[in-house]
């Protein structure tokens, strides 16, 4: 859009703010990374310090011993983070989000399947967030007025939250790394005062409450499950790297440096409340406060709007690269899902189900993510080209647009680690099974056809390929 074409007189306000967002948006197709391995460990250092991160360590303890939470904190997230920093990787080599890459596997009208589940994924973290936000404000005004409307702190926060969207989100990128550093000391302070008051051998000797359903495995596959459940985004954070090493090595130091420490401090916090005499109240951001000041309020509040815009962001991005039509566009894709999300932060009830709500995420997307690695590392010998930008026809085309194979065995996935979960418990989880026999099926079928391709080739990024830098100067 030119200078002229924005001040053409009789354009509406609506049509202006319009045209100035589909320019500065990431829009349709391919982006080349310009970011080095400490602004990427960055990113992703401030993208998962974040409340819900925190609040997730709440829940193991005392349902398992501390140590074993802190181990299965560690492990989980290495784990999860594997899957999370190779997806990304497909994002810094191709320059696409997530969910296009989802066309190489899925075909391109099969996306359409993943892309879904991914706004469902999504809408719902960005619910949570504003919900616990909306508590954590809720729990400061009263104590300071007495009046008290968690729901309606809720949805004002979600409403400033799709604003910043809107009109804010290169800002909060900006700012999101310096919030980061913020919340690192304020972290530091809550882990002295923990440790000054008891010993870690004493934090160790928390009893077990088997009542509570928890065990190792079950921690595990939660954690597994938080790192899956940002690996919706790797993509779209890890196309902004340079190289592949800043991309890989950023996101897999700043994930699990600030996976492991967010939840390490809630299992400590909540450990702390025990031993302080309190209740062991899970996710709930007030207990917390109660204890350490109304400074972690503001903190839990920075942080989730920095990270719950991003994740409304990534919605609305998810949408306009679903399909090649340039009628998709930023704007009223923004207000009808920023609609939607701020309507769902009324369902404070959801809170209640949060370990549940990441058993879902992990079950939906741990075959996605299965049969993405496979397909491209392994049967595509880590290329896809051009013809993933198209509309219909090419490479990717499959039968009418579907990968019939790969939805099947998405569907399989899904439904192995639901019943892994909830109707005969594994004793090793439900999703690195999941993974396992999804990774399998899609190679097992990809050899069954002949399809896997062992042509060497040198990596080419979608834009340097001719007819895709040809478009992107021509616009």
């Amino acid at each position: 859009m030119t200078q002229e074409h924005a001040r053409t007189p009789g354009r509406s306000a609506y049509r202006r703010l319009a045209d100035q967002l589909d320019t500065h948006s990431d829009g349709y197709g391919p982006l080349r990374g310009t970011l080095g391995t400490g602004r990427m460990g960055m990113i992703w250092l401030a993208a998962n310090l974040v409340v819900t991160t925190l609040l997730t360590g709440t829940l193991f303890v005392p349902g398992v011993t501390w140590p074993m939470a802190v181990a299965m904190i560690v492990l989980g997230t290495l784990i999860g983070g594997s899957v999370l920093v190779l997806v990304g990787n497909m994002g810094t080599r191709t320059g696409l989000a997530t969910m296009s890459l989802t066309k190489g596997s899925f075909g391109l009208r099969g996306s359409f399947l993943p892309v879904a589940a991914n706004l469902v994924t999504l809408m719902g973290w960005s619910w949570v967030q504003a919900m616990l936000a909306g508590v954590t404000v809720n729990f400061v005004v009263e104590e300071m007025t007495g009046f008290s409307s968690p729901v309606l702190f809720s949805v004002l926060c979600q409403l400033l939250v799709v604003c910043l969207a809107i009109f804010g989100h290169a800002g909060i990128e900006r700012v999101e790394p310096w919030l980061a550093l913020v919340i690192l000391v304020f972290m530091a302070y809550i882990f002295i005062t923990a440790f000054l008051a008891y010993s870690p051998a004493e934090f160790a000797a928390i009893p077990q409450d088997t009542a509570a359903g928890w065990t190792p495995a079950v921690v595990l596959d939660v954690v597994i499950a938080t790192a899956i459940s940002w690996t919706v985004l790797s993509a779209e954070f890890n196309r902004l790297a340079r190289t592949q090493a800043a991309g890989m090595i950023g996101s897999g130091v700043g994930y699990v440096l600030s996976t492991v420490l967010a939840m390490v401090l809630g299992a400590t916090a909540i450990g702390f409340v025990v031993l302080d005499g309190g209740d062991a109240v899970a996710f709930d951001p007030t207990v917390i406060v109660a204890i350490f000041g109304a400074p972690l309020a503001v903190v839990i509040f920075l942080s989730v709007m920095a990270t719950n815009t991003m994740v409304v962001y990534g919605m609305v991005s998810s949408v306009v690269n679903m399909v090649t039509s340039r009628r998709v566009t930023f704007l009223p894709t923004a207000l009808v899902l920023g609609a939607v999300s701020i309507l769902g932060a009324t369902w404070l009830a959801l809170l209640d189900r949060f370990a549940a709500f990441l058993t879902v995420v992990g079950a939906l997307f741990i075959p996605v993510f299965a049969v993405m690695l496979v397909d491209y590392y392994l049967v595509r010998s880590r290329h896809y080209n051009s013809d993933i930008l198209r509309g219909r026809g090419g490479a990717y085309w499959f039968t009418g647009g579907v990968n019939i194979a790969a939805v099947l065995v998405w569907l399989v996935g899904a439904g192995t680690s639901l019943f892994l979960t909830y109707t005969v418990p594994s004793p090793i989880g439900a999703t690195i099974p999941t993974f396992v026999l999804s990774a399998l099926l899609y190679l097992g079928w990809a050899a069954a056809t002949g399809r896997i391709d062992r042509t060497a080739r040198k990596h080419t990024h979608l834009l340097d390929e001719p007819e895709v830098a040809a478009d992107h100067a021509h616009r």
